[in-house]
Protein backbone atom coordinates (compact mmCIF):
# COMPACT_ATOMS: atom_id res chain seq x y z
CA UNK A 1 0.00 0.00 0.00
CA UNK A 2 1.25 3.49 -1.31
CA UNK A 3 1.13 6.18 1.69
CA UNK A 4 0.23 9.64 0.37
CA UNK A 5 -0.04 13.30 2.15
CA UNK A 6 -3.25 14.64 2.80
CA UNK A 7 -3.16 17.57 0.95
CA UNK A 8 -1.38 19.90 3.54
CA UNK A 9 -2.02 18.63 6.03
CA UNK A 10 1.06 16.76 7.36
CA UNK A 11 -1.26 13.73 7.59
CA UNK A 12 -0.47 10.15 6.34
CA UNK A 13 -2.90 8.18 4.71
CA UNK A 14 -3.51 4.90 2.89
CA UNK A 15 -3.87 5.79 -0.94
CA UNK A 16 -6.78 3.75 -0.78
CA UNK A 17 -9.81 5.15 1.93
CA UNK A 18 -12.42 2.42 2.55
CA UNK A 19 -16.12 4.17 3.17
CA UNK A 20 -18.03 2.43 5.08
CA UNK A 21 -21.62 3.13 3.95
CA UNK A 22 -22.54 -0.70 3.51
CA UNK A 23 -21.53 -1.44 7.59
CA UNK A 24 -25.23 -1.95 9.20
CA UNK A 25 -26.98 -2.03 6.18
CA UNK A 26 -25.98 -4.68 3.33
CA UNK A 27 -23.02 -6.07 5.55
CA UNK A 28 -24.03 -7.12 9.29
CA UNK A 29 -21.54 -7.12 11.41
CA UNK A 30 -19.57 -10.02 10.91
CA UNK A 31 -18.93 -9.12 7.51
CA UNK A 32 -18.56 -5.35 8.24
CA UNK A 33 -16.08 -6.46 10.43
CA UNK A 34 -13.92 -8.72 7.77
CA UNK A 35 -14.47 -6.42 5.59
CA UNK A 36 -12.57 -4.12 8.01
CA UNK A 37 -9.71 -6.44 8.80
CA UNK A 38 -9.16 -7.30 5.50
CA UNK A 39 -8.84 -3.29 4.65
CA UNK A 40 -6.13 -3.36 7.47
CA UNK A 41 -4.38 -6.34 6.37
CA UNK A 42 -3.81 -4.42 3.08
CA UNK A 43 -2.60 -1.24 4.95
CA UNK A 44 -5.84 0.78 4.89
CA UNK A 45 -5.60 3.14 7.47
CA UNK A 46 -8.45 5.35 6.12
CA UNK A 47 -11.99 5.25 6.85
CA UNK A 48 -14.90 7.50 5.68
CA UNK A 49 -18.06 7.57 7.74
CA UNK A 50 -21.08 9.56 8.01
CA UNK A 51 -24.24 10.35 10.60
CA UNK A 52 -26.43 9.28 8.47
CA UNK A 53 -25.26 6.31 7.12
CA UNK A 54 -27.86 2.93 8.09
CA UNK A 55 -29.11 5.47 10.57
CA UNK A 56 -26.04 5.89 12.58
CA UNK A 57 -24.80 2.02 12.67
CA UNK A 58 -22.23 2.24 10.52
CA UNK A 59 -20.49 5.12 12.61
CA UNK A 60 -21.23 2.51 15.83
CA UNK A 61 -19.69 -0.17 13.61
CA UNK A 62 -16.55 1.58 12.79
CA UNK A 63 -16.30 2.70 16.67
CA UNK A 64 -15.96 -0.97 17.72
CA UNK A 65 -13.79 -1.87 15.30
CA UNK A 66 -11.13 1.00 15.85
CA UNK A 67 -11.08 1.17 19.51
CA UNK A 68 -7.89 -0.46 19.96
CA UNK A 69 -6.16 1.07 17.11
CA UNK A 70 -7.62 4.47 17.20
CA UNK A 71 -4.51 6.41 16.37
CA UNK A 72 -3.32 4.27 13.99
CA UNK A 73 -6.21 5.05 11.81
CA UNK A 74 -7.96 8.29 10.01
CA UNK A 75 -11.68 8.31 10.37
CA UNK A 76 -13.98 10.87 9.19
CA UNK A 77 -17.60 11.76 9.71
CA UNK A 78 -20.26 13.90 8.20
CA UNK A 79 -22.88 16.81 8.81
CA UNK A 80 -25.80 18.31 6.65
CA UNK A 81 -28.54 15.57 5.75
CA UNK A 82 -31.51 14.50 8.02
CA UNK A 83 -31.27 12.57 11.06
CA UNK A 84 -34.66 12.85 12.42
CA UNK A 85 -37.67 14.39 12.07
CA UNK A 86 -37.26 17.40 13.72
CA UNK A 87 -37.05 20.18 11.74
CA UNK A 88 -33.86 21.14 12.85
CA UNK A 89 -32.01 18.15 12.70
CA UNK A 90 -30.03 18.83 9.26
CA UNK A 91 -28.31 21.69 7.13
CA UNK A 92 -24.74 23.00 8.17
CA UNK A 93 -26.22 25.48 11.27
CA UNK A 94 -24.27 25.93 14.38
CA UNK A 95 -27.11 24.44 16.32
CA UNK A 96 -27.34 21.22 14.06
CA UNK A 97 -23.36 20.90 13.55
CA UNK A 98 -22.79 20.74 17.71
CA UNK A 99 -25.38 18.49 17.99
CA UNK A 100 -24.41 16.44 14.75
CA UNK A 101 -20.70 16.41 16.33
CA UNK A 102 -21.38 14.85 19.71
CA UNK A 103 -24.07 12.38 18.73
CA UNK A 104 -21.12 11.36 15.90
CA UNK A 105 -18.21 11.27 18.78
CA UNK A 106 -20.58 8.67 21.23
CA UNK A 107 -21.90 6.67 17.84
CA UNK A 108 -17.64 6.70 17.05
CA UNK A 109 -16.46 6.09 20.72
CA UNK A 110 -13.99 8.77 20.26
CA UNK A 111 -13.28 11.92 21.33
CA UNK A 112 -12.16 13.66 18.27
CA UNK A 113 -12.66 13.28 14.54
CA UNK A 114 -9.85 13.41 12.03
CA UNK A 115 -11.50 14.59 9.50
CA UNK A 116 -15.47 16.50 9.73
CA UNK A 117 -16.87 16.86 6.13
CA UNK A 118 -19.83 19.04 5.58
CA UNK A 119 -21.62 16.91 3.17
CA UNK A 120 -23.36 19.36 0.95
CA UNK A 121 -23.28 23.16 0.40
CA UNK A 122 -26.35 24.99 2.56
CA UNK A 123 -28.49 27.34 0.49
CA UNK A 124 -30.03 28.60 3.75
CA UNK A 125 -27.24 28.92 6.26
CA UNK A 126 -24.64 31.51 6.25
CA UNK A 127 -21.31 30.49 4.90
CA UNK A 128 -19.48 32.30 7.99
CA UNK A 129 -21.65 31.01 10.53
CA UNK A 130 -20.64 27.09 9.33
CA UNK A 131 -17.39 27.98 9.01
CA UNK A 132 -17.24 29.76 12.39
CA UNK A 133 -19.18 26.48 13.83
CA UNK A 134 -16.62 24.24 12.49
CA UNK A 135 -13.66 26.18 13.61
CA UNK A 136 -15.01 26.31 16.91
CA UNK A 137 -14.48 22.39 16.90
CA UNK A 138 -10.90 22.58 15.88
CA UNK A 139 -10.09 24.59 18.73
CA UNK A 140 -12.12 22.03 21.41
CA UNK A 141 -10.08 19.19 19.77
CA UNK A 142 -12.86 17.74 18.86
CA UNK A 143 -12.31 17.85 15.01
CA UNK A 144 -8.30 17.67 13.92
CA UNK A 145 -9.39 19.13 9.88
CA UNK A 146 -12.05 20.47 8.07
CA UNK A 147 -13.72 18.88 5.06
CA UNK A 148 -16.04 19.80 2.43
CA UNK A 149 -18.09 17.13 0.65
CA UNK A 150 -20.61 17.76 -2.93
CA UNK A 151 -19.01 21.61 -3.04
CA UNK A 152 -18.55 23.23 -6.02
CA UNK A 153 -15.28 24.58 -6.88
CA UNK A 154 -16.38 28.35 -6.06
CA UNK A 155 -18.05 27.33 -2.58
CA UNK A 156 -14.77 25.46 -1.36
CA UNK A 157 -12.95 29.17 -2.44
CA UNK A 158 -15.54 31.60 -1.16
CA UNK A 159 -15.36 29.34 2.20
CA UNK A 160 -11.52 29.60 2.00
CA UNK A 161 -11.61 33.41 1.45
CA UNK A 162 -13.76 33.69 4.58
CA UNK A 163 -11.68 31.70 6.81
CA UNK A 164 -8.33 33.39 5.74
CA UNK A 165 -9.81 36.72 6.46
CA UNK A 166 -11.08 35.90 10.15
CA UNK A 167 -8.37 33.56 11.20
CA UNK A 168 -10.15 30.27 11.50
CA UNK A 169 -9.30 26.82 10.11
CA UNK A 170 -9.66 26.47 6.40
CA UNK A 171 -11.20 23.40 4.88
CA UNK A 172 -8.59 21.27 4.21
CA UNK A 173 -9.90 17.93 2.12
CA UNK A 174 -12.55 17.91 -0.51
CA UNK A 175 -15.13 14.57 -1.31
CA UNK A 176 -16.69 14.93 -4.75
CA UNK A 177 -18.03 12.17 -6.82
CA UNK A 178 -15.58 11.26 -9.69
CA UNK A 179 -15.65 8.41 -12.40
CA UNK A 180 -15.46 7.43 -15.68
CA UNK A 181 -18.67 8.70 -16.53
CA UNK A 182 -18.96 11.40 -13.92
CA UNK A 183 -15.61 13.58 -14.99
CA UNK A 184 -17.07 17.41 -14.00
CA UNK A 185 -14.69 17.24 -11.39
CA UNK A 186 -11.51 17.47 -13.35
CA UNK A 187 -13.05 20.83 -14.35
CA UNK A 188 -12.10 23.47 -11.65
CA UNK A 189 -12.39 21.46 -8.68
CA UNK A 190 -9.80 19.07 -9.20
CA UNK A 191 -7.47 21.76 -10.59
CA UNK A 192 -8.52 24.12 -7.54
CA UNK A 193 -7.60 21.59 -5.09
CA UNK A 194 -4.14 21.14 -6.86
CA UNK A 195 -3.33 24.96 -7.06
CA UNK A 196 -4.50 24.97 -2.77
CA UNK A 197 -2.87 22.05 -2.31
CA UNK A 198 -6.27 20.61 -0.71
CA UNK A 199 -6.59 16.46 -0.24
CA UNK A 200 -9.48 14.58 -2.23
CA UNK A 201 -10.89 11.46 -1.68
CA UNK A 202 -13.32 10.62 -4.70
CA UNK A 203 -16.04 8.78 -3.95
CA UNK A 204 -18.05 6.44 -6.68
CA UNK A 205 -15.09 5.07 -8.07
CA UNK A 206 -17.70 2.38 -9.55
CA UNK A 207 -20.51 4.72 -10.41
CA UNK A 208 -22.50 2.96 -8.54
CA UNK A 209 -21.79 -0.50 -9.71
CA UNK A 210 -21.81 0.57 -13.26
CA UNK A 211 -18.26 0.12 -14.29
CA UNK A 212 -17.47 -3.09 -11.81
CA UNK A 213 -18.31 -5.47 -14.68
CA UNK A 214 -22.00 -6.45 -14.72
CA UNK A 215 -23.22 -4.23 -17.66
CA UNK A 216 -21.62 -6.07 -20.84
CA UNK A 217 -24.39 -6.55 -22.59
CA UNK A 218 -26.93 -4.54 -24.46
CA UNK A 219 -29.74 -5.66 -22.56
CA UNK A 220 -30.59 -2.74 -19.50
CA UNK A 221 -30.07 -3.95 -15.93
CA UNK A 222 -33.31 -5.70 -14.56
CA UNK A 223 -32.13 -5.54 -11.17
CA UNK A 224 -29.97 -3.42 -8.78
CA UNK A 225 -29.70 -0.30 -7.76
CA UNK A 226 -29.33 1.32 -10.70
CA UNK A 227 -32.81 0.19 -11.29
CA UNK A 228 -34.08 0.40 -8.09
CA UNK A 229 -33.12 3.65 -6.78
CA UNK A 230 -34.39 6.71 -7.95
CA UNK A 231 -31.38 8.74 -7.25
CA UNK A 232 -29.29 6.34 -9.29
CA UNK A 233 -31.40 5.80 -11.90
CA UNK A 234 -31.08 9.47 -12.17
CA UNK A 235 -27.57 9.45 -12.11
CA UNK A 236 -26.84 6.92 -14.47
CA UNK A 237 -29.60 6.28 -16.50
CA UNK A 238 -28.86 7.71 -19.63
CA UNK A 239 -27.99 5.21 -22.31
CA UNK A 240 -24.39 6.19 -22.94
CA UNK A 241 -23.44 5.37 -19.73
CA UNK A 242 -24.24 1.66 -20.39
CA UNK A 243 -22.05 2.29 -23.81
CA UNK A 244 -19.14 3.37 -21.71
CA UNK A 245 -19.58 0.49 -19.56
CA UNK A 246 -20.03 -2.28 -21.95
CA UNK A 247 -16.76 -0.51 -23.81
CA UNK A 248 -14.58 -0.38 -20.60
CA UNK A 249 -15.71 -4.01 -19.56
CA UNK A 250 -14.03 -5.18 -22.81
CA UNK A 251 -11.37 -2.93 -22.39
CA UNK A 252 -10.97 -4.49 -18.94
CA UNK A 253 -10.96 -7.99 -20.64
CA UNK A 254 -8.19 -7.42 -22.85
CA UNK A 255 -6.16 -6.14 -20.14
CA UNK A 256 -6.74 -8.71 -18.05
CA UNK A 257 -7.63 -6.67 -14.94
CA UNK A 258 -10.84 -6.96 -13.11
CA UNK A 259 -13.14 -3.84 -14.29
CA UNK A 260 -14.02 -2.71 -10.74
CA UNK A 261 -10.04 -2.76 -10.17
CA UNK A 262 -9.36 -0.85 -12.99
CA UNK A 263 -11.73 1.31 -12.63
CA UNK A 264 -10.36 2.68 -9.47
CA UNK A 265 -6.96 2.61 -10.50
CA UNK A 266 -7.83 5.28 -13.41
CA UNK A 267 -9.38 7.54 -10.67
CA UNK A 268 -6.15 7.11 -8.61
CA UNK A 269 -3.76 8.33 -11.30
CA UNK A 270 -5.66 11.52 -11.51
CA UNK A 271 -2.50 13.73 -9.72
CA UNK A 272 -5.10 15.65 -7.81
CA UNK A 273 -7.23 12.67 -6.06
CA UNK A 274 -5.31 11.51 -2.78
CA UNK A 275 -7.07 8.21 -2.45
CA UNK A 276 -10.50 7.00 -3.87
CA UNK A 277 -12.84 6.03 -1.89
CA UNK A 278 -13.43 2.31 -2.07
CA UNK A 279 -16.45 -0.22 -1.15
CA UNK A 280 -17.93 -3.24 -0.66
CA UNK A 281 -20.91 -5.12 0.28
CA UNK A 282 -18.97 -8.82 0.67
CA UNK A 283 -15.52 -9.94 0.57
CA UNK A 284 -14.81 -10.91 -3.39
CA UNK A 285 -16.53 -7.71 -3.89
CA UNK A 286 -13.30 -5.98 -2.12
CA UNK A 287 -10.92 -8.72 -3.06
CA UNK A 288 -12.19 -7.92 -6.58
CA UNK A 289 -11.63 -3.84 -6.05
CA UNK A 290 -8.20 -4.17 -3.62
CA UNK A 291 -6.79 -5.74 -7.20
CA UNK A 292 -6.24 -2.52 -7.96
CA UNK A 293 -3.10 -2.07 -6.62
CA UNK A 294 -1.23 -4.59 -9.02
CA UNK A 295 -2.04 -2.69 -12.02
CA UNK A 296 0.63 -0.14 -13.67
CA UNK A 297 -1.70 2.76 -15.18
CA UNK A 298 0.68 3.51 -18.03
CA UNK A 299 0.09 6.93 -19.85
CA UNK A 300 -1.27 4.85 -22.55
CA UNK A 301 -3.88 2.37 -20.95
CA UNK A 302 -5.08 6.10 -19.23
CA UNK A 303 -5.72 7.34 -21.83
CA UNK A 304 -7.49 4.30 -23.89
CA UNK A 305 -9.68 4.42 -20.91
CA UNK A 306 -10.30 8.53 -20.91
CA UNK A 307 -10.89 7.93 -24.28
CA UNK A 308 -13.85 5.60 -23.25
CA UNK A 309 -16.15 8.87 -22.56
CA UNK A 310 -17.11 12.23 -23.46
CA UNK A 311 -14.13 14.90 -21.38
CA UNK A 312 -16.37 17.63 -20.06
CA UNK A 313 -15.31 21.23 -21.58
CA UNK A 314 -13.05 23.36 -19.79
CA UNK A 315 -14.44 25.96 -16.98
CA UNK A 316 -14.54 28.59 -20.30
CA UNK A 317 -16.21 26.29 -22.44
CA UNK A 318 -13.63 27.42 -25.16
CA UNK A 319 -12.78 24.11 -26.45
CA UNK A 320 -10.53 25.44 -29.04
CA UNK A 321 -7.92 26.43 -26.12
CA UNK A 322 -6.99 22.32 -25.98
CA UNK A 323 -5.63 22.95 -29.57
CA UNK A 324 -3.53 24.55 -31.82
CA UNK A 325 -6.42 26.96 -33.30
CA UNK A 326 -6.00 29.24 -29.94
CA UNK A 327 -4.92 32.91 -29.17
CA UNK A 328 -2.99 30.91 -26.22
CA UNK A 329 -1.22 32.14 -23.07
CA UNK A 330 1.13 35.11 -23.11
Amino acid sequence: MEYRFLGKTGVKVSNLCFGTLTFGKEADRSTSLALFNRCRDAGINFFDCANTYAGGKSEELLGEFIHDIRHEVVITSKVYFPTGADVNARGSSRKNIMHAVEASLKRLNTDFLDIYFLHRFDDFTSLPETLRAMDDLVRQGKVLYIGASNFAAWQVEKALGISASAGWAPIEILQPMYNLVKRQAEVEILPMAQAEQLGVITYSPLGGGLLSGKYTSGDSPSSGRLVESELYKTRYGEAWNYQVAREFSALAQQVGVHPAALAVAWVANHPGVTAPIIGARSMAQLEDVLKCTDITMTPDLYQRISDLSPQPPPATDRNDERTNITYGSR
